[in-house]
């Protein structure tokens, strides 16, 4: 006959040496009760997080769209008496013959920038993934526009495109080419400002993408190469589909911050010469701080409609992600 023995109770041990269990007794639900030290530790750590997203992201949102539904004035906005009148900013909006103008400079601004950008970016990122000399050096060089003010690097911009003085007509013209107009021009405004965004945020995308190139083990180029793969198929069998994570956060951080791009635009070309450059954030200021008689209630509703669109790539994000997750 088998005897059978239990494994000691240490709980039981620790009962008659004195000693507290370390574990919280369950309340009537069945779930261990966390200690009250342990509650108050947490909300103490987000404590700061809440009221920073409090007061500068959703107290800043609501206000934006309590001046998008009511009809503000100069007084009215000090005062604080501006009548509601519901969505009719937002029918003035899209009854403006600029809207359509503007929707599209966004679009083809954004578009254009964010396909460079990442282009331009993602060939740096693989040309310094190589080590060689001079390897770290030449990319601290090409963080320069990334860490210039934006002021800066807009009014540089705007002296090398001078149709008079700029060095690019002056290239130009060392090669038999003539002046172009680049910012008084309706034909080529939009695409100088495209230029100096491209410049300013190809830094950013190498950073971001070479991080994510770092990540990848070289032991699957080895096996690639082992099993006859080019360089060509090796980045486009292994490289580019283990950076595909970082390439949608890289591609929508971009689409972000090139969908509110302000300075640039503003300081080279203020959205002109004939509103040949205005976008969706330009417009937006234009309504609300460019005129003598501000229009507060259209400049929200044009900047809630530049929410609106970043909310939605960000849904889609987040969605393609889970999915991808799930697969």
């Amino acid at each position: 006959m088998k005897q059978t023995t239990h494994p000691p109770d240490h709980r039981t041990a620790d009962v008659r040496n004195g000693a507290a269990p370390a574990v919280s007794p369950p309340d009537r639900g069945g779930k261990l009760r966390r200690p009250p030290s342990t509650r108050w530790a947490a909300w103490a750590f987000l404590a700061p997080v809440t009221v920073y997203l409090a007061l500068f992201y959703a107290y800043p949102l609501y206000r934006n769209i309590d001046l998008s539904l009511r009809n503000y004035t100069v007084r009215s906005f000090v005062q604080g008496d501006a009548p509601f009148t519901g969505l009719a900013n937002y029918r003035k909006v899209f009854d403006d013959p600029l809207f359509a103008p503007a929707l599209l400079h966004t679009a083809v601004f954004t578009a254009v920038c964010l396909v460079f950008q990442y282009a331009i970016g993602l060939a740096l990122a693989v040309f310094f993934h190589q080590n060689f000399r001079l390897s770290a050096t030449l990319r601290a060089l090409f963080l320069v526009p990334w860490l210039l003010p934006l002021i800066v690097s807009a009014s540089t911009w705007s002296w090398m495109l001078n149709s008079e003085s700029g060095v690019v007509n002056a290239a130009l013209h060392a090669l038999g080419i003539g002046p172009v107009n680049w910012l008084t021009s309706p034909s080529w405004s939009l695409t100088s400002v495209i230029i100096a965004n491209i410049w300013i945020g190809v830094p950013f995308n190498l950073v971001v993408l070479h991080s994510g190139l770092q990540s990848i083990p070289a032991s699957l180029y080895e096996a690639a190469a082992i099993d006859g793969a080019n360089t060509w198929q090796r980045f486009w069998r292994v490289t580019f589909p283990l950076l595909r994570p970082v390439s949608a956060i890289t591609l929508l951080l971009g689409l972000i911050y090139t969908l509110k791009v302000f300075d640039i635009i503003w300081i080279m070309t203020k959205g002109g010469p004939a509103d040949s450059s205005t976008t969706f954030a330009t417009w937006s200021y234009q309504l609300g701080f460019g005129n003598l008689l501000p229009a507060f209630g259209p400049g929200a509703a044009v900047g809630n409609l530049l929410v609106v669109a970043a909310l939605v790539f960000g849904l889609v994000y987040v969605r393609v992600q889970r999915k991808q997750a799930l697969s």
